[in-house]
C-alpha cells in the first residue's frame, strides 16, 4: 500500500537538529493528539497513530526530549479492522508548550507559533510529521494525497509549510474535517520530496510511467519506456548525491552554479534536465544542466 510505503520511508528519517525534532513532534501532536488537562499545571496527551514504524518514531522523538511514553495497541471496529497504536504521554506540559501545541496557560493552539516553523528544515519536518500523523497517498489511476485535520487552521498551516518549500497543497473541507491535499503525480511527488520521501516520490512517478506505457502500448515503442525509466533513475541518483552533500554539510561549499542546480533538483525531483535548465538564472541548456549535475555527483562520491 502506497500510504504505508510513504510512512515507513518518512519514519526512517532521523532529524539531526532539535528544531527539526520539535517541529515534527508539533505536527504529530496537532494532527494525531488528544489533550487531557490534569490540573495543577500539567497535561497529558494521547497520540493515535497508524503503523508500528510511526509509533516507534514518535516514541524515539519523545525520548530525545526526555519525555516518557507508553505504547498501546487497539483494533478498529471499522475500515478493515486494522491495528492502531496509541502513545500515552504524561508530564508533557513543558514539551507541549515548547512545540507550540499549548500556550503558557495550557490552552490548545490552533497552529504553532512562527518560531517552530521559522526554518526550511523545520517546515519540512512539520510536513513530514503531518503526513506521518494524518496523511494518506494513493497512486494511479487517480493519484491523490491528503492530510486530514480537525480544524481548517491545521490544514492551512501544513499547506503554508509545503508552499514555503516549493510544494503545493490545496485546502478544502469535508464533513467535519478539513483537508490539505494534492492531485496529480507531479504535485504529489513535490510534496513527498519536500517532506523527505524522495524514494516514494520516484516510485509514484515510475508507477505512472509504467501505467501510461501500458495504456499506450500500441503507440509507444519499448525504447520510449526505457528512456523514461532511465531518466527516473538518473534523477534519483542525482537527488541522492545532493542529499549526501546536504547531510555532510558540504552543499554550501559548492560554487554558485553547482549549488543552484543541486537545490533545483532537491525542489523539483521529477523535472527533466531541460526543465531544470530553464529554471536556472540565467537559463542553461539540457547539456549544461547535465554536466553540472554530473559534477555534483562526482563531488558527492569523494
Amino acid at each position: 500500500m502506497l500510504s504505508e510505503e510513504v510512512r515507513n520511508e518518512l519514519a526512517a528519517i532521523t532529524p539531526a537538529r532539535d528544531c527539526d525534532r520539535l517541529a515534527e513532534l508539533s505536527a504529530l501532536f496537532h494532527f494525531a493528539g488528544r489533550l487531557h488537562l490534569l490540573g495543577r499545571g500539567d497535561v497529558s496527551v494521547h497520540l493515535d497513530l497508524a503503523g508500528a514504524a510511526v509509533a516507534r518514531r514518535a516514541f524515539a522523538l519523545l525520548r530525545s526530549f526526555g519525555v516518557r511514553s507508553e505504547i498501546r495497541t487497539y483494533r478498529r471496529r471499522a475500515f478493515g479492522r486494522e491495528t492502531r497504536f496509541q502513545l500515552h504521554v504524561e508530564d508533557g506540559a513543558g514539551l507541549l508548550r515548547q512545540a507550540g501545541v499549548v500556550d503558557a496557560r495550557l490552552a490548545p493552539r490552533e497552529r504553532p507559533p512562527k518560531r517552530v516553523l521559522g526554518r526550511g528544515c523545520c517546515r519540512a519536518a512539520y510536513l513530514r510529521g503531518a503526513l506521518l500523523a494524518a496523511g494518506s497517498v494513493s497512486g494511479p489511476p487517480s493519484p491523490h494525497l491528503e492530510v486530514r485535520s480537525e480544524s481548517r487552521a491545521g490544514a492551512e498551516t501544513v499547506a503554508a509549510a509545503a508552499m514555503a518549500e516549493g510544494a503545493e497543497l490545496r485546502v478544502s473541507s469535508r464533513a467535519e474535517q478539513s483537508l490539505a491535499y494534492a492531485k496529480g503525480i507531479d504535485r504529489i511527488a513535490g510534496v513527498l520530496a519536500a517532506a523527505g520521501a524522495s524514494d516514494a516520490a520516484l516510485s509514484l512517478q515510475e508507477r505512472a510511467v509504467v501505467g501510461s506505457t501500458k495504456a499506450r502500448a500500441n503507440r509507444l515503442a519499448n525504447a520510449d519506456h526505457a528512456n523514461l525509466v532511465r531518466s527516473g533513475r538518473a534523477a534519483h541518483s542525482q537527488l541522492e548525491a545532493v542529499r549526501r552533500l546536504q547531510r555532510s554539510r558540504r552543499l554550501g561549499e559548492l560554487s554558485p552554479r553547482l549549488r543552484e542546480i543541486a537545490e533545483l533538483r532537491l525542489k523539483h525531483p521529477s523535472l527533466s534536465l531541460r526543465e531544470l535548465g530553464v529554471k536556472c538564472d540565467p537559463p542553461v541548456t539540457k547539456a549544461t544542466a547535465h554536466r553540472r549535475l554530473a559534477t555534483v555527483g562526482r563531488l558527492a562520491r569523494h
